[in-house]
């Protein structure tokens, strides 16, 4: 990417487990958030800045640079961890649902976003989700 361009590019992106299973269970989610931190890191013009979630979804908070593409991004980052982790198991189990939700925010919310994605947990039991940043594909109808 050329250095005459300037760029701020934050994006909030989650993603469901197949049928909103709840496969990321308190041994399996420490991996899965850990592919995904490598994941990130091994990937051309992209910065993560938090990884979370539940039982039944992930949340991620990155900047991007321009050149990056966000689907191919997210099939890679989905498709790299549920390969990875079911090579690790020798079994089939992790599987992701088709679709993802991506929200892009300024710098200055980050410290925002990534509070809200840290206490994924307490914002579900709680109800205080935020309804904007938990959409995916399959739900923008609802």
């Amino acid at each position: 990417m050329s250095s005459h361009v300037f760029h701020e590019i934050y994006l909030h992106i989650n993603w469901h487990a197949k049928d909103d299973q709840p496969l990321l269970t308190p041994r399996i989610e420490p991996t899965v958030h850990e592919l995904l931190t490598k994941r990130c890191r091994k990937t051309r013009g992209v910065y993560l800045h938090g990884v979370n979630g539940t039982t039944t979804h992930v949340h991620i908070a990155i900047n991007i640079e321009p050149f990056v593409v966000i689907s191919d991004l997210v099939k890679e980052l989905k498709g790299s961890s549920s390969y990875e982790l079911n090579r690790r198991e020798r079994f089939k189990r992790l599987e992701w649902q088709r679709g993802f939700g991506v929200v892009s925010f300024g710098k200055r919310q980050l410290p925002w976003v990534l509070d809200y994605i840290a206490n994924q947990k307490e914002h579900h039991a709680c109800g205080t989700s935020k309804r904007r940043l938990e959409l995916t594909s399959f739900d923008e109808g609802d």
